[in-house]
């Protein structure tokens, strides 16, 4: 209960000063392209409607995954910890792991892996993995009690190795197979630990400031992209041992990622959620990560703040938070059902 009352309070703060323009900015870009997506020959036209709804009138959803296997995919509730699973045409989520499960608080970035493991953040605490056929724990990995810590999102490599983002800390920990099967194997319980630290390479901020966020790996693993959601900028991470450039900010042209949460990345193509500002941006990634270019750009206050998505099929989801409805972010009342968006065109 400690760890989410300093993440409620953070977050809240961090959020308390863009809140009005925030609202005035969806109001007056609602429904727009940016000029990137304007000098394109004929756009595809932008459509949003409802994938599937999601049970509970106080869900908040904040991350999603979906399994390659199968095409089933999961979400979780920031406001309580639970898991919900939808399968591929299903109009309505069902509950997959029940709130409070395994003394979970929250639910922030999802993955499936190549095994069928369910990979769930709780920022208050760290992840747990959860094994799909059976959804029995296998293991935990948590943060120091005495470290101040947002685990936020994360991405798996095709090796199987596991990288988390952390957004008041500013690093990246990393859970490799070996490390989960020896935890697995003993007791089930691990800490934590950082491979990146970002601090001397992002933008000067106040302690406390929510820096990295979404985090995705290229097809091969051979490095990472990180999103720094308030300078707007983008972190290339080499996974290779030993590489002579480790971290370097990645050049952006045509705009940038301020408010930038979850990340989805197919080849040379990434996706980035915007928050706060209800936009869904795409962008072409050249010279081996070095370079993003903005290619189109979407806002529509319909998204209700979409912190994350993912692309399963020729279908791009997107979680509808409403966190400024009630949620984490200010007072009000959520229009129910929560819902799993649709958004062609992007």
């Amino acid at each position: 209960m400690r760890g989410t009352t300093m993440f409620s309070t953070i977050r809240r703060r961090h959020f308390s000063t863009i809140t009005a323009a925030v609202a005035l900015t969806a109001v007056a870009a609602c429904a727009t392209t940016t000029d990137a997506a304007k000098s394109t020959d004929q756009p595809t036209p932008t459509r949003i409607s409802t994938a599937y709804e999601l049970p509970g009138d106080r869900v908040y959803p904040e991350g999603i995954a979906v399994d390659v296997r199968s095409g089933d995919t999961y979400v979780g509730s920031y406001a309580n910890g639970a898991i919900y699973h939808a399968t591929p045409g299903a109009r309505r989520a069902e509950i997959f792991l029940t709130e409070g499960t395994d003394g979970r608080k929250t639910t922030n970035g999802l993955k499936v892996d190549k095994a069928g493991r369910l990979w769930v953040i709780d920022s208050t605490a760290g992840v747990a993995v959860y094994d799909t056929a059976t959804r029995a724990m296998i293991a935990r990995f948590d943060v120091p009690a005495s470290t101040p810590h947002m685990v936020n999102d994360l991405a798996i490599t095709p090796d199987g190795t596991a990288y988390l983002t952390d957004s008041t800390a500013a690093v990246v920990y990393r859970v490799t197979p070996a490390q989960l099967a020896d935890t697995a194997a003993h007791g089930g319980k691990a800490v934590l630990t950082a491979q990146f630290d970002l601090n001397a390479e992002l933008a000067a901020h106040e302690t406390g400031t929510f820096t990295l966020n979404g985090i995705v790996t290229d097809d091969s693993g051979r490095y990472l992209l990180a999103v720094d959601m308030t300078a707007g900028e983008l972190y290339r991470i080499a996974t290779e041992p030993n590489s002579p450039d480790p971290i370097r900010k990645v050049a952006m042209h045509g705009g940038d990622l301020k408010h930038g949460d979850g990340l989805e990345l197919h080849g040379d193509t990434l996706w980035a959620a915007h928050n706060t500002t209800n936009t869904i941006s795409r962008w072409k990634i050249t010279d081996d990560g070095a370079t993003a270019t903005l290619e189109r750009s979407i806002t529509d206050a319909s998204l209700s703040i979409p912190t994350t998505l993912v692309r399963t099929g020729d279908q791009t989801l997107v979680v509808s938070s409403q966190f400024d409805k009630g949620g984490p972010m200010g007072p009000g009342t959520p229009t129910n059902p929560f819902t799993v968006l649709t958004v062609d065109g992007i």
